[in-house]
């Protein structure tokens, strides 16, 4: 099986806009962001409520723990949230009309709960689809991955933040350019 696309920053901004044009613009980027700013699987952010991401003063947390039973392999986890990215979420929130903590943060417009894995991953992929690049739903986790390797986040860093049991896996999900292996041969 092929492994997905790592997003440059370009095309970062093209899916983000993408997103934010459709009916549900501000929920699709948030989504799409909860993949590539935090390395989320698809359904960590389908299994999401609104109690996960939402402080007690209202706000966006720094850390969203997710229990075992919204993670792969039921174990429990914890994803940092950046600056950037809950100031995202503080906007999304705000849009919200129910926020009762259990209710699904990201909601399929036709139903109001919880979108399922498949169709929030259709809903990434016809986003990409849109943007002109051809990949799936998984290169938001793999982009956060190579990006943070490229920052020169450690391996063991990179295993934790995707929550993965084994580092071969975290190695697989981080692609080298040639300026790292540039930089990598002039350090000597």
């Amino acid at each position: 099986m092929a492994k997905a696309k790592v997003l440059t920053k370009d095309e970062i901004r093209r899916v983000m806009r993408i997103a934010e044009t459709g009916n549900n613009g501000l929920r699709d980027k948030t989504a799409l962001s909860l993949s590539i700013m935090a390395g989320m699987r698809i359904g960590e952010i389908a299994a999401l409520t609104i109690g996960d991401v939402r402080g007690l003063d209202g706000k966006a947390v720094s850390v969203i723990n997710l229990s075992k039973h919204q993670t792969k392999g039921s174990k429990s986890r914890r994803v940092f949230v950046s600056a950037e990215l809950q100031k995202l979420l503080n906007q999304y929130l705000a849009t919200i009309s129910d926020l009762n903590d259990s209710r699904a943060l990201i909601r399929s417009s036709r139903t109001g709960s919880h979108f399922s894995n498949v169709s929030l991953s259709l809903r990434f992929k016809a986003i990409y689809a849109q943007a002109g690049i051809k990949t799936s739903s998984h290169s938001g986790r793999r982009t956060f991955a190579t990006r943070l390797n490229a920052a020169g986040i450690g391996m063991r860093t990179i295993q934790n933040a995707l929550g993965h049991a084994n580092i071969q896996t975290t190695a697989l999900y981080c692609d080298v350019t040639d300026d790292q292996l540039a930089n990598a041969v002039n350090v000597i």
